[in-house]
């Protein structure tokens, strides 16, 4: 048995980590003096994606490019974060690696672990929610690392978990008042609730101020009845905290929208079908269906009418965080195309020492090496307090970037490792299944195009006019 495939099999063992809200304590500072007490990931130690049984073959040390000294762009040591992606990376690989081939297999999550419990117990649920409702109290940047490395162990984790820490949490920490952050964010940051955000129907997709989701006065004037549905809502199916948007005075267009929290059980809400994807598989994704839905007025997440601010106030920093996803997707491409172009071999040598492969390779990785650099500048642009036309421009650039520089990627993982890169045994076909994903969620690549040259040609206008 090759080393990797030791480390793979190890990589089921229960995680032992301490958790990362006890040695964050909010300070990055903190996290890194803590280090020392924390498990590390051993240099050599497998790639991401767990071992193939067709790889097994293959002998040497060189499937250990997944370990802690690959070459991967990254430089997190100057930011002095690397302990942090250390250990989330360690939590990853050994809690969630393991599960990602059976969880694109089987289209769910798996039962033997709650995953959303470990994430909880770990820390990562509320990288930038305050400490005082057990969040981490972190920034951007920290959020994009968890969001990477989650996703290079399995591309359906990372989405759930962005829909859930981001999409949801993140909002409420922006923009729900001091009762109901105490009311929902425990119970989020712990994973004993699973958060989701529905804006998205069926003919209303890039044209989301369109929604036909209404939400009328109830009788009396004591809260809201919804009438409508949304489409296509991730975590949708298990969701217990959702953030739904809804008409309220549709005459208004964009300023007749409100947010609305919703929860599991309450009368008129259900869940329908759910969808069989492509790629992102076990990441549930559903319709949401209201049938007089009755909703209490503590229920409205900011102001009556002013949805699209609450939309808006988060919009950036969700494509920033989901940015990082693609990112990790290009890495676990990474960690299967660079062991096995040096262990595979054809004419008697490596095909890693053939110049075409070595000219792929090299492509491959300055696209994952400078998205991450550009999705990380955008973060801590973030975390510098940096907002406006310039912060929402930067976001959508980034996000465009690492999602189409990942379906490029990982098509050419599949190429680097030819018919072994087209059969399910290997993960090459699932990351490029997953990686396309990005170019359609969270704004189409062709949105974020529009968006990228309005806000260029605004910024040229203005300079003009000066």
């Amino acid at each position: 048995m090759c080393r990797a495939t030791e480390a793979a099999a190890a990589a089921v063992a229960p995680f032992s980590g301490t958790p990362l809200s006890v040695m964050a304590g909010g300070n990055v500072a903190t996290l890194r003096t803590a280090a020392a007490h924390w498990p590390t990931r051993a240099a050599g130690s497998a790639p991401l994606q767990q071992v193939p049984r067709g790889m097994r073959q293959l002998s040497g040390s060189a499937a250990s490019a997944g370990g802690s000294e690959r070459s991967d762009g990254r430089g997190d040591d100057a930011d002095g974060r690397e302990d942090f992606r250390m250990h989330v990376r360690d939590f990853a690989r050994k809690v969630i690696a393991p599960h990602a081939a059976d969880i694109d297999r089987n289209n769910a999550f798996p039962e033997a672990v709650d995953l959303w419990a470990e994430m909880g117990a770990f820390g990562l649920l509320g990288v930038t929610a305050p400490t005082e409702y057990g969040g981490l109290g972190l920034g951007y940047a920290e959020h994009c690392i968890a969001m990477e490395e989650i996703s290079a162990a399995s591309g359906s984790v990372g989405l759930s978990y962005g829909a859930h820490s981001n999409l949801c949490v993140n909002q409420l920490v922006r923009n729900a008042t001091a009762t109901q952050k105490e009311r929902y964010l425990p119970g989020l940051l712990t994973g004993g609730a699973i958060g989701a955000l529905a804006m998205s129907e069926v003919g209303a997709g890039s044209d989301v101020c369109s929604m036909r989701l209404r939400a009328a006065r109830a009788p009396g004037g004591g809260g809201y009845l919804l009438n409508g549905s949304k489409f296509w809502i991730t975590n949708g199916p298990r969701a217990s905290t959702l953030i739904v948007y809804a008409k309220t005075e549709p005459d208004l267009g964009d300023k007749g929208i409100t947010a609305f929290i919703i929860e599991k059980g309450m009368k008129g809400f259900s869940t329908a079908q759910k969808l069989d994807k492509l790629g992102m598989r076990g990441s549930d994704t559903c319709e949401l269906v209201f049938e007089n839905c009755e909703v209490p007025d503590e229920n409205v997440l900011g102001n009556v009418n002013d949805g699209v601010a609450v939309m808006m106030s988060g919009l950036d920093y969700e494509r920033l965080v989901l940015a990082a996803g693609p990112v990790g997707l290009m890495q676990a491409a990474m960690d299967v195309a660079l062991p096995y172009a040096t262990q595979r071999k054809q004419f008697g040598k490596p095909i890693g020492e053939f110049q075409l492969v070595q000219g792929k390779l090299a492509d491959m990785y300055t696209r994952m090496a400078s998205s991450r650099a550009f999705v990380y500048k955008v973060a801590a642009d973030a975390d510098a307090g940096h907002s406006g036309q310039q912060l929402r421009r930067d976001c959508a650039s980034a996000i465009l970037l690492a999602a189409e520089n990942a379906t490029h990627v990982t098509l050419d993982a599949i190429q680097v490792l030819g018919g072994n890169g087209y059969i399910s045994e290997y993960p090459t076909g699932r990351l490029l299944r997953d990686a396309k994903l990005y170019e359609i969620g969270a704004g189409t690549s062709e949105i974020r195009r529009f968006l990228i040259g309005r806000e260029l040609v605004r910024e040229a206008t203005a300079a003009g006019g000066r």
